[in-house]
């Protein structure tokens, strides 16, 4: 079940014996594509490094995720279906961008991607994706970016923040596209959904 406020989220649990332990999102969402393509369920994942990891507080310590100290959390799991065809699931972050970052889409199930806290109010089971459409200046990257690593960089009156279940969003051109910060390919147009509680991690 999704968080609610108020209400304890996640318990003291050890990683099972079936687990896998992975070092970054982008491990972390080829274990849950695969299991998804074969209409499974995705197995428990250990996380010892990438942004959800550092969203969840992890160390890092994989003795610590085989312990009584490890940390076991629900989380949701995003699904994307590109231009209509390629269907993919992510972790932690998608990411969409022209080559020069002044336009960028982004849907956060982390709060953080590439050290910038750019999703400081996303949670990793709320059942909804932080998403932000950003047109910038070339004379606002500078600072956007700097704001971006203290999670300072909203409101901003040329970034659209939403939260949302599900979303389409066409672009006016191919984007490149990252999912757990590993570029997949181009895109133009993107389906969203959350898949709530699609995953159970531990840190």
């Amino acid at each position: 079940m999704t968080i609610r406020k108020g209400q304890p989220w996640g318990e003291q649990r050890p990683l099972p014996p079936d687990g896998i332990v992975v070092t970054s999102d982008a491990d972390a969402r080829r274990i849950v594509e695969a299991a998804r393509r074969r209409g499974a369920h995705p197995p428990v994942i250990g996380l010892l490094g990438g942004d959800l990891c550092r969203t969840l507080g992890g160390r890092g310590d994989e003795v610590r995720l085989r312990s009584t100290e490890a940390m076991t959390f629900p989380v949701d799991v995003g699904a994307v279906v590109v231009d209509g065809e390629q269907h993919h699931w992510f972790v932690a972050h998608l990411v969409a961008h022209t080559r020069s970052w002044r336009h960028i889409y982004a849907a956060m199930n982390a709060e953080w991607y590439r050290g910038m806290d750019l999703g400081p109010r996303a949670h990793p089971d709320d059942g909804v994706l932080d998403t932000y459409v950003a047109r910038l200046r070339l004379s606002d990257l500078p600072a956007v970016r700097a704001r971006a690593r203290r999670g300072s960089h909203l409101p901003h009156p040329r970034i659209q923040e939403r939260r949302s279940r599900t979303t389409e969003v066409v672009f006016d051109r191919r984007l490149a596209l990252e999912l757990d910060d590993e570029l997949i390919g181009h895109a133009r147009r993107l389906e969203l959904v959350v898949e709530p509680d699609g995953l159970e991690v531990v840190v």
